[in-house]
């Protein structure tokens, strides 16, 4: 990695030296509570590192994805492969190597596949609360797939426990932006909560999304980046009884027509600072997504029960269908389609237990999927088995309990243990044999793990705590390891196998917090030992053909700095930077001699400063933010090859400028607004296919009643 001029290198340097980050709008020396470890716990006694962002933060910072809204958060590159689709790398993880959940629900199934992924992008980011990110979490809690980190997307609440007991509520707001960078962009939210204190409440959303497309000053108009979205939300919670809460949530997303610009001829290339991009070739590669989740919870907080201090348990239903058509030229038109349906059961008790909490329980997820695959030659659309994204009638099992036990043997120290066990059974219908040149039937595979964590936190006085400790982490390979038949990267074929068995993970982690008066302070190392991971690798050592296996062994090590100061009652300065660094071992071919080289799309150095003034009543702020990123040349082998998205050389680094401000005009009018790119750099994040967008303003205002 290599520093690509000297603007850049004073960027990064500046914030690397002052070692304090920007979690968020919100105040770090407030106290906070979290709930993705399964329990609402403060953040300063949590034996991890922990990001949360409200719903605040994601607003007056105009993050207009989920995706989006991470970028501010130190280990954390979002990576977009197209405008519409974005993919957070988790200290050097993405894809179904990170978890997602909403609302406490697996989101992750077992059609998410390895690299930079689109999905994350239905999470609706404008109906949230807040997200909570947890960094090296292991499998313990959650399960397959929580490596690099494990990231809760929390919708909004009715908020009828906090009304007037029995008195007749009902507030909403109206929401509208206007993005202006292209062609322009409109987005705009209503919402409205009505009930009756302490009995019930309903709240219905609704979110329109109209983007255009998007224009930088390198490549210019970037056509066909733009896309539409509608999301509906719908939340009932009900009282059934002073401790006891029922709630229903259904939520829906719809996608259509988001490009991957970059394979396509309207991509011309791109070529800055002698760093050279590669056009695409297809004509058109478009994604149609939709998603919907509908969950009935059951929740309490018994107080007569002195074994059981809180318990919930959710009923889910995840529904999803991508859908994409390739138009490589006019004689090769491809057409995949996947639907899948998700049923899943989740229970979770918390109990006294001596001088500590146990936290147990199970959880249970079933999929089913169906998949099709069509191709047209220059003589119509006709079924073409060979092309089915994944085996057609197929359905995957995943299992899990666990237990978690907290343990103070002293009162400055806090000791976390926990354990789960894992079941994954895998049953394909018909998976296309290319060897064969026929479907196969009635495939399956099974595994079991078992994974462990151990955590403690050392309280050292009431302003500084140090954490720690060492995880493991599993990830079960699911139908798409099993039997993916997608494109990857620029053009490339990646291919399943039913022959892969499961990823393993070692993860060690220690920090620091310190928090005192105005000044808030935080810094974590870790390192992530990964074995088994599933690669393709040639055949023979001539190269030729190549099969998925678990041949890969890797390391991924890092640091993150971040902090809060307010050095002036109206003034707040924040900030964060991150590095990390991985190498893999792979054989040249099947019993071949061993590569060492660098892990696939590792994060560059990067830093951001943010100066916050806020006006005594709160009314009006202001907020001006640099963030920037070192150039990224310490590319892996896949990398290079990836021309499309990351340029011969590597990426260049940048520094991008912006300022956003907001005005509560009176009680139920508010504006906020911002210039994002000041000095119109021409820029892309590493191993995006898309170039962000130039100068931008936006200007939203919020009508609430």
């Amino acid at each position: 990695m290599t520093i690509e001029s000297p603007q850049t290198l004073f960027a990064v340097s500046m914030v690397a030296s002052l070692g304090i980050p920007g979690l968020s709008a919100q105040d770090a020396l407030d106290p906070l509570v979290v709930s993705a470890l399964r329990t609402d716990e403060p953040v300063a006694e949590v034996p991890y590192t922990f990001e949360l962002l409200d719903s605040d933060f994601i607003n007056q910072n105009t993050r207009r994805t989920l995706p989006e809204a991470l970028q501010f958060t130190p280990g954390v590159l979002v990576q977009k492969t197209a405008y519409g689709h974005g993919s957070p790398f988790i200290r050097g993880f993405t894809g179904r190597q990170n978890l997602l959940m909403v609302d406490g629900v697996r989101f992750n199934n077992s059609l998410t596949r390895g690299g930079p992924v689109q999905y994350w992008n239905t999470v609706d980011s404008y109906a949230l609360d807040r997200i909570e990110v947890i960094k090296g979490q292991g499998s313990v809690l959650y399960g397959s797939d929580a490596i690099g980190g494990t990231v809760n997307a929390v919708t909004r609440s009715t908020g009828f426990r906090n009304a007037a007991d029995g008195e007749f509520f009902s507030h909403g707001s109206a929401y509208y932006e206007y993005r202006s960078n292209g062609e322009g962009s409109h987005i705009g939210r209503i919402e409205s909560s009505t009930g009756v204190g302490g009995r019930f409440g309903v709240m219905l959303g609704v979110t329109g999304k109209e983007f255009g497309d998007i224009e930088d000053s390198g490549i210019g108009r970037m056509r066909h980046t733009g896309y539409p979205e509608q999301d509906i939300d719908l939340k009932v919670e009900a009282a059934l009884g002073p401790e006891t809460t029922l709630t229903f949530l259904h939520q829906r997303v719809n996608q259509d027509d988001i490009w991957r610009w970059h394979s396509t001829l309207f991509n011309p290339g791109w070529q800055h600072s002698g760093h050279v991009a590669a056009p695409g070739r297809f004509l058109s590669r478009v994604y149609d997504q939709e998603r919907t989740l509908t969950y009935l919870r059951l929740e309490g907080e018994p107080s007569a029960a002195a074994w059981l201090n809180r318990w919930s348990a959710t009923l889910s239903y995840h529904t999803g269908r991508d859908m994409e058509a390739q138009y490589r030229r006019a004689t090769d038109q491809r057409y995949q389609v996947a639907d899948i349906d998700t049923i899943g059961f989740d229970l979770t008790l918390e109990s006294p237990l001596g001088p500590g909490e146990l936290i147990y329980g199970f959880d249970y997820y079933h999929d089913t999927v169906d998949s099709a695959g069509y191709r047209d030659r220059g003589a119509g659309l006709l079924y073409d088995p060979s092309f089915r994204p994944v085996a057609d009638d197929s359905e995957y099992d995943l299992f899990g309990a666990f237990a978690q036990y907290a343990w103070r043997p002293v009162e400055q120290l806090e000791i976390t243990l926990g354990g789960r066990y894992t079941h994954a059974d895998a049953k394909l219908g018909r998976a296309w044999d290319a060897g064969l040149g026929a479907d196969v039937y009635g495939q399956s595979r099974r595994w079991e793990n078992f994974s462990g964590s151990l955590r403690a936190l050392w309280t050292i006085n009431d302003c500084w705590s140090i954490y720690g400790g060492v995880s493991q982490a599993f990830r079960a390979p699911n139908l798409n390891d099993l039997s993916g038949n997608l494109t990857a990267r620029s053009g490339v074929a990646a291919a399943g196998s039913v022959g892969v068995d499961a990823e393993e993970f070692l993860i060690y982690e220690l920090g620091t917090r310190y928090h005192h008066g105005d000044f808030g302070f935080g810094a974590a190392a870790f390192y992530t030992d990964a074995t088994d991971l599933i690669t393709s690798v040639a055949t023979t050592p001539t190269g030729g053909a190549t099969v998925p296996t678990n041949a890969a062994d890797a390391y991924v090590y890092g640091f993150e700095l971040d902090g809060e100061w307010r050095f002036a009652p109206d003034w707040m300065l924040s900030g964060f930077v991150a590095w990390q660094d991985g190498r893999t071992d792979t054989p040249a071919f099947i019993g071949g001699p061993t590569i060492h080289d660098v892990a696939s799309r590792m994060a560059p150095l990067t830093g951001s400063l943010a100066l916050r003034w806020t006006r005594p009543d709160g009314k009006v702020w202001v907020e001006g933010r640099v963030l920037a990123a070192a150039e990224q040349d310490n590319l892996s082998t896949g990398d290079r090859g990836d021309t499309q998205r990351i340029p011969v050389g590597g990426t260049p680094g940048y520094i991008a400028w912006m300022v956003h401000a907001g005005w509560q005009a009176t009680d139920w009018l508010e504006f906020t607004g911002g210039i994002e790119n000041l000095t119109d750099e021409d820029y892309r994040n590493h191993g995006s296919g898309v170039n962000e967008p130039g100068l931008n303003g936006i200007l939203a205002a919020k009508v609430s009643w």
